[in-house]
């Protein structure tokens, strides 16, 4: 197991950093731990010593660690162009705020899911279908002959319509 990677944090970053941690009512919790885990970093505690701690896992600390030591230049020289407080605030929350593109991306937009509840609301039997009641595999065939989606699993009509969201449908058997 290497080294933590060594970080600095300048007194007004630290001043920021304090102010929210000290505010939690106001800050929101993941803001507050990064804060956290930035502050105990600076003070060169260890990555499984800040999760002992923060009762988190020590590669969550190690990923803002890294983040923030990747990023410390460009706050360096923002505080040496005489950035305000307000604008070097906004710089570290920016810093701390979750990154997008991570996860899967929706397979299907709302409208064709409105379309898909829409349809599971129609009676069967309204569709030429042979049945009282949409079955998942029946659904999934049906909103793709309406070209609603290109392919559906009769897992995923399951998926979208568990809650009982409409009398006509049943779930599934399997």
């Amino acid at each position: 197991m290497g080294k933590a990677i060594e970080i600095g944090v300048s007194d007004r970053q630290c001043a920021v950093l304090e102010k929210w941690v000290l505010n939690k009512a106001g800050t929101p919790h993941r803001l507050v731990e990064r804060c956290r885990i930035i502050l105990m970093s600076s003070e060169g505690l260890s990555n499984t010593e800040q999760g002992r701690r923060l009762e988190v896992d020590r590669q969550r600390v190690r990923r803002w660690r890294v983040r923030w030591a990747a990023n410390e230049e460009r706050l360096a020289a923002a505080e040496s162009e005489g950035v305000s407080d307000e604008d070097l605030a906004s710089l570290l929350a920016t810093l701390l705020e979750d990154r997008g593109g991570r996860g899967m991306k929706p397979i299907f937009t709302a409208e064709q899911l409105t379309q898909i509840i829409a349809v599971a609301c129609e009676l069967p039997e309204d569709c030429g279908r042979p049945v009282t009641h949409w079955t998942p595999r029946e659904l999934a065939n049906e909103v793709s002959l309406r070209d609603i989606v290109v392919s559906i699993s009769p897992r995923h009509v399951d998926r979208i319509l568990k809650g009982g969201l409409c009398a006509r449908t049943r779930a599934s058997t399997g």
